[in-house]
């Protein structure tokens, strides 16, 4: 299934096996959040080391979402969440070069559009009821 390596870097466990494709978006999306919260605690706490492994395992998620899209069936609004995937994964790389908690705060706000957006999609649109 398409982006269980980057929910396993979350350790979310086994739900990553059984989740629709909507869900495990979903749940991509709430630990690159969730990663992104850890790296402001780690720089709020000078732990550099900590810092460096949250934001990474939030790049890494975002990277795989990026590579999961499928541009031609997608059309522009894939074209566009992969002009956003990349533009979030230069901020996280900017936040953590830049120790910046603002880079990280405006990473989550995009992630968390993305999410609520994603959210939103009918039951009936997702390819598979949820």
């Amino acid at each position: 299934m398409v982006g269980v390596q980057a929910y396993r870097s979350v350790d979310l466990g086994a739900s990553a096996q059984t989740a629709s494709p909507h869900q495990l978006i979903s749940m991509l999306l709430t630990g690159a959040l969730e990663a992104i919260a850890k790296a402001k605690g780690a720089i709020e706490r000078k732990d550099i080391e900590a810092r460096t492994m949250q934001i990474n395992k939030a790049s890494s998620i975002v990277v795989e979402l990026k590579e999961c899209l499928d541009v031609k069936a997608g059309g522009e609004l894939a074209q566009n969440l992969e002009s956003l995937y990349s533009y979030i994964t230069v901020t996280l790389m900017h936040a953590n070069r830049e120790n910046s908690i603002d880079r990280l705060n405006e990473a989550a706000k995009l992630i968390g559009e993305v999410l609520d957006g994603w959210s939103q999609i009918p039951p009936e649109m997702r390819g598979q009821k949820d």
